[in-house]
């Protein structure tokens, strides 16, 4: 059975989708500027109203509580949102282990979210999402403004947490050589609907 199955989901602006995700897969998506990536994702982590069978295991969306349906299912925008002043207000201390493996040190917890650079808020967006614990990430280019040895660092992350929980991936990205590195397959959308390409 597959971990994530998505049948005939269609919304403003996406018609008639169908794709599934394996446990411990890591699936690229790409595609032209406008073709609805980031409005792929939004649906399917019932951010945005969609159509549809969408299902995690043997459960479909509408038989998971909304909230609970999020917590599962992951999504990272391309621009995260901060809700307090300081970067810990936003994780639970358990999960603060996380900011060594993301390239900070311990004091990252005190600083002001106003202080982070682009590639900071990216990292660390990331690692709010893994607090969570979900079963499914939806990653809307999140090496976009990472240099080459942070953008591998979380490349390693996001692969050990699908190995080590048996989750599963769904990353936008442009990079061709990313895909080349990360992808167990790739999915593209453009005007004609979902294609599987050679990964």
């Amino acid at each position: 059975m597959p971990l994530f199955e998505v049948r005939h989901l269609s919304r403003s602006g996406l018609s008639d989708l169908s794709f599934s995700l394996a446990p411990g897969e890591l699936v690229c998506l790409s595609g032209p500027s406008g073709s609805g990536k980031t409005l792929l994702l939004r649906a399917l982590a019932d951010l945005d109203v969609s159509s549809g069978q969408v299902s995690l295991g043997a459960l479909g969306r509408e038989q998971i509580e909304p909230q609970a349906w999020r917590r599962r299912v992951g999504y990272l925008p391309a621009e995260s949102r901060w809700w307090a002043p300081l970067v810990g207000d936003h994780f639970p201390a358990s999960q603060q282990a996380m900011f060594s493996q993301l390239g900070f040190g311990e004091e990252v917890a005190g600083w002001h979210v106003e202080r982070l650079s682009s590639g900071e808020r990216q990292r660390l967006a990331l690692a709010r999402l893994l607090a969570n614990e979900p079963e499914v990430l939806l990653l809307d280019e999140p090496t976009a403004n990472l240099d080459p040895v942070n953008t591998i660092k979380v490349e390693g992350i996001v692969r050990a947490w699908l190995q080590a929980h048996r989750a599963a991936c769904l990353w936008v990205t442009h990079d061709q050589a990313q895909t080349a590195r990360i992808a167990d397959r790739v999915l593209v959308l453009d005007s004609t609907g979902l294609l599987e390409a050679a990964a």
